[in-house]
Formats: structure tokens, sequence, C-alpha cells
């Protein structure tokens, strides 16, 4: 199943530094995802300024319940990055697939 993971990130005076402190440990994960194609592609969504403030995503798992999994060790969840995080469940079409 594939989903679009859009999330955006708390907007009080210290998220953005959460972001910081937690990018390393995000990457690494990401990372990780990648390899295993749970992670198709990834984008930081910018404010006016470029300054990150959320994610969007395009997975690839199995169910709904292993998205849930990954939430609880996803270090942007754990350490109050992301707040509002939408999920959608999509359809990658054709000519993007790698045959």
């Amino acid at each position: 199943m594939q989903f679009i993971v859009t999330a955006h990130d708390f907007t009080d005076e210290r998220a953005h530094q959460r972001r910081v402190v937690a990018r390393e440990a995000h990457l690494s994960l990401m990372e990780q995802m990648i390899k295993a194609g749970n992670v198709r592609f990834a984008v930081a969504l910018l404010d006016d300024r470029e300054r990150m403030v959320g994610s969007v995503l395009i997975c690839e798992f199995g169910s709904r319940s292993e998205i849930d999994a990954w939430f609880q060790r996803e270090p942007y969840i754990t350490q109050k990055v992301w707040d509002k995080i939408d999920i959608q469940q999509c359809k990658i079409g054709p000519a993007f697939v790698k045959g």
C-alpha cells in the first residue's frame, strides 16, 4: 500500500530548534527506510524564509499499522517536531515506478 504522509511542524518558538536536534536521527532512520523500500520520496516543506516547517513523504508499507509502528520510533514524532500529520492512501503512477 502506498501513502502520502504530510507532516506540519509545531509552531512554538522552540519548534525549529527541536527539528535541528532531531534531524540527524531522522535522516538516519530515513536512510534505513529508503533501503527497505518504505520511503520512495520525501521533501521538506518551507516557509517564506525557506525555513523547514514540515515534510511530505511518499511511502510504501504493507498496512496502515506498519506506519503506526514507524511513528513509534520516528525522531520527528518522539522529539515533538511534527505536530499535525495527515496520512492518505495513494497510488504511484506507472511512469514513476522503476521496473
